[in-house]
């Protein structure tokens, strides 16, 4: 039986070119093509895929929580990252979240190949540039022990935290969101009291830093 996979990116180029190099494959099944996370996240209860190969840096919804909300859901959904983001920090957020692998866009395609096979055989895994980064960074973490591993945020607070640093209004997340106006507000002061941070460019900033949005 063929592995089913759904594809999530916002270029549809790099979904296209994605797809076109999966259908080559005799045990791979392309069900689906999403271009945010939150559209991600509808079509995995629709079309049930074996894999999702998650872009991060998305707009609507990043990688990282949509990652969060399909395990939430669906634990044994393996989740493939597949983004230019190599840091740490983004690194370790997305399998925080659950992703049961991490690619850098660059990487061949015989290693996502070799990533699906091994998410399958219920393994984690990491191409070679992205091992190199985190074990560095191990070491520096072991050094300094005190470096922070995320931000604080809840799931429902890094939602309106990319919303707002896309330049949508209150009423406009509210909608998004099935929230009140006013508890938009609440998670936004709670957002900026969190990360000390006083002003939207400053939230804008942290959240284009971190990976969930785009400049």
């Amino acid at each position: 039986m063929a592995v089913r996979v759904l594809l999530v990116d916002d270029h549809e180029i790099m979904r296209e070119g994605m797809c076109a190099l999966l259908r080559r494959c005799e045990d791979i099944e392309v069900v689906g093509q999403a271009g945010n996370g939150r559209a991600a996240v509808e079509l995995v209860e629709r079309l049930d895929p074996d894999v999702v190969i998650m872009d991060i840096g998305m707009p609507n919804l990043n990688g990282i929580d949509a990652t969060r909300q399909m395990k939430e859901k669906r634990p044994h959904l393996k989740v493939m990252a597949l983004s230019t983001h190599s840091n740490r920090g983004t690194v370790v957020q997305m399998i925080n979240a659950g992703a049961n692998g991490y690619m850098l866009k660059e990487s061949a395609f015989s290693e996502l190949q070799d990533g699906i096979a091994t998410m399958l055989e219920g393994h984690t895994f990491l191409c070679r540039n992205i091992s190199k980064v985190i074990f560095t960074d191990y070491i520096n973490l072991i050094s300094n022990p005190q470096m922070p591993d995320n931000d604080g945020l809840s799931g429902r607070e890094r939602e309106v935290l990319q919303l707002v640093a896309e330049g949508h209004t209150t009423k406009e997340i509210a909608k998004i969101l099935h929230l009140s106006p006013k508890t938009v507000d609440s998670h936004r002061e709670h957002i900026m009291k969190k990360l000390r941070i006083r002003t939207i460019a400053g939230l804008t900033k942290y959240a284009v830093r971190e990976g969930l949005t785009t400049p």
